[in-house]
């Protein structure tokens, strides 16, 4: 368990139970009894293992400066296959803490979730103003 009294992210119960909550997720189980993280049928983490001889780590998708940045931490690389789509390879000895695999999961969530289209989010029950925190509702 974390710090925070949740439960490990770097663990397969962990990374599926903190994704469970985020809005309209589904998981999958495929490539190799992988955990996969979707929203409106879009992937934007993944619970993985690329070889046998590797570790379990977590893959999510991630902003292009994330994208430059992350890589130059200890435990994180661009990730295998999935690079060019800016998406990032976290090991469990990261540098960065589980808080911060969190928010860039819960981030890596609504970018995928904002380039869905408006009818598939209003399925989903995505709220607009949730993934466009630009925009700001006006009172009439």
């Amino acid at each position: 368990m974390s710090s925070s009294g949740s439960l490990d992210i770097f663990q397969r119960e962990g990374f599926e139970s903190f994704i469970s909550s985020l809005p309209a997720v589904t998981i999958a189980h495929q490539w190799g009894g992988s955990s996969v993280g979707k929203v409106g049928g879009k992937i934007f983490a993944l619970y993985t293992i690329w070889n046998e001889t590797d570790e379990w780590r977590i893959a999510f998708k991630c902003s292009d400066m994330s994208f430059e940045m992350l890589p130059e931490l200890q435990g994180i690389y661009p990730a295998k296959y999935l690079a060019r789509a800016k998406w990032v390879d976290v090991s469990p000895t990261s540098e960065l803490n589980e808080d911060d695999v969190r928010a860039y999961i819960t981030e890596a969530h609504r970018l995928v979730a904002a380039k869905l289209t408006q009818k598939l989010k209003q399925e989903l029950g995505l709220s607009a103003q949730t993934f466009n925190p630009k925009k700001k509702k006006l009172d009439a």
